[in-house]
């Protein structure tokens, strides 16, 4: 009996992950602050600390997620270079037949 509840509760632990990586990040955002405002409520930690816990929640993990987590490139584009503005880049006629 004691193993069915531990397998239980393990495979409700990895549902509950599964659901909460997967969610829309809006979604995961309202429930984060939403939980941490629970915990901070019911005198679990304090308000610095529920600020704390609804920004970790709120992230996502890894690449593909709608989330902003800043790994993706630059989004302004670079400056070109002096030779460019010039017209000596690497298409200028001297490169052309």
């Amino acid at each position: 009996m004691t193993q069915q509840l531990i397998v239980g509760l393990i495979v409700a632990a990895a549902a509950f992950y599964a659901v909460w990586r997967w969610m829309p990040a809006g979604w995961r955002r309202s429930a984060a602050h939403k939980l941490a405002a629970g915990t901070h409520r019911a005198g679990l930690v304090d308000q610095e600390r529920a600020e704390q816990l609804a920004a970790s929640l709120a992230k996502s993990s890894g690449c593909g997620s709608c989330d902003s987590c800043g790994s993706c490139g630059p989004k302004t584009a670079a400056n070109p270079s002096e030779s460019d503005k010039a017209g000596q880049g690497p298409l200028s006629s001297t490169h052309s037949r």
